[in-house]
């Protein structure tokens, strides 16, 4: 990755020596519950340092990680649980004081520019990646901090529509640069319900808390059991060691997918509605593999088919993080192909490319699960793959261009921690 400070400095005509906020976040270890008290455009429980370190030609930088979701994708659509960790690609952002109002963004892998200014600060389909970093600024502005003239400079490593949470990194990465740069006490937990808010309000989206509570929250060598009903997340030691996390992207063209996963959530809701009698605030939850096999007959078949998915997925996530407790690691790698395999049979989202990489996997010493990542019908697959195993692993996925006629994206991660401001 580039070195973001010298072309930071450079791009803006920044004299003298690039400094870090040395302010440590504060953030809980174990399990964790986000306050209730913090509301989009109010101070809750947040305190503001007046006028932070603005004006003081500081330049602060942080990085956010991507993310994989194990399990839990495609869950419970109400209340999310998922098993997820951060991986070692990251977004990096600096940002540093201008004497106007204006808004400077500078993405120096793209040798791309966009520019507005704070009265002008709303979303423009134009600005793509920017708009992430102003749903940043967007947070401290409604928490009323004194947000003027800044400069943005971001860049990253993380592999792009592939399902690793990207944008999110760019959100996270600015709003933890923000916050050193304006000297505001406000936790890892808060920033993200903060952010969480603040994307919504923006962009006009639900995104999930999740992937925040992840990029905040993640440790090297643990995996995350969040729950989005919590918000909560628990941290489990990774017995993976001594593994690779591979990604192989597909490169299968993905079209129409947004109309499916619609037609998917309506079926979950409508299965959802029969089960509970239209109760209000159920959730998937309350309910076992066998409340549906004794509907059959009683439900539309899709339907019950999409419910069973989530259903027992919700269970998968429970059991395997029990697994990653005990290193019960042949445990742990079954329950991962049975998502696949139930993502692929029940909810419908794979594809015949996607399987065959799931099943290379399968059949090779060494992988302990390989599944499905990201929104489905194309896409990607990750394997947990032992060192000694890589080789092997990469040789039986050497047929597939000639077989399908796309040349497969490859990457290796490893799990990382979480967001943090960079020293300089």
């Amino acid at each position: 990755m580039l070195d973001i400070g010298p072309i930071h400095r450079r791009e803006y005509e920044l004299e003298g020596r690039l400094a870090a906020c040395t302010q440590a976040p504060v953030s809980g270890h174990g399990k964790n519950k986000l306050p209730n008290n913090l509301k989009a455009g109010k101070g809750g429980a947040v305190s503001k340092k007046s006028g932070g370190t603005a004006g003081s030609g500081l330049v602060v930088i942080a990085q956010a990680p991507g993310r994989i979701h194990f399990l839990g994708e495609h869950g419970d659509p109400g209340a999310g649980l998922y098993l997820s960790t951060a991986i070692d690609r990251w977004v990096k952002v600096a940002v540093s004081a201008r004497k106007d109002n204006s808004l400077r963004f500078y993405a120096a892998d793209l040798g791309e520019r966009k520019r507005t200014t704070l009265s002008n600060l709303k979303y423009k389909r134009e600005d793509r990646w920017a708009n992430y970093i102003k749903v940043a600024i967007n947070l401290f502005v409604e928490l009323g901090f004194p947000v003027k003239g800044l400069n943005f400079t971001v860049i990253g490593d993380i592999p792009q529509q592939v399902g690793l949470a990207s944008s999110v990194a760019i959100e996270i990465a600015s709003a933890v640069a923000l916050r050193g740069y304006l000297g505001a006490k406000i936790s890892d937990m808060d920033l993200a319900r903060s952010l969480f808010a603040s994307h919504q309000s923006f962009l006009g989206e639900v995104p999930k808390i999740a992937d925040y509570l992840i990029g905040l929250s993640a440790r090297n060598d643990q995996f995350l059991l969040v729950d989005e009903s919590g918000p909560t997340v628990a941290r489990i030691k990774s017995p993976f060691s001594r593994y690779k996390i591979i990604l192989i992207d597909s490169r299968v063209p993905r079209f129409g997918t947004e109309n499916e996963l619609a037609i998917r959530k309506e079926s979950l809701k409508a299965g959802l509605e029969l089960l509970s009698h239209n109760r209000n605030g159920a959730s998937f939850r309350e309910f076992a593999t066998m409340d549906l096999i004794d509907s059959m007959g009683n439900f539309p078949e899709e339907i019950r088919r999409r419910s069973l998915h989530v259903v027992q997925e919700i269970r998968r996530v429970l059991d395997a993080a029990d697994c990653l407790k005990l290193g019960d690691l042949t445990g742990f790698s079954r329950l991962v192909f049975h998502s696949h395999e139930s993502l692929r049979d029940l909810y419908e989202v794979s594809c015949p490319e996607i399987d065959w990489m799931v099943k290379r996997a399968q059949e090779t010493v060494g992988v302990f699960g390989a599944r499905m990542l990201g929104q489905g019908f194309g896409g990607c697959t990750y394997a947990i793959v032992k060192n000694e195993a890589n080789n092997e692993y990469r040789l039986r996925i050497d047929d597939y261009e000639r077989i399908f006629g796309f040349r497969p994206g490859i990457h290796e991660f490893k799990i990382a921690t979480g967001s943090r401001v960079v020293p300089n």
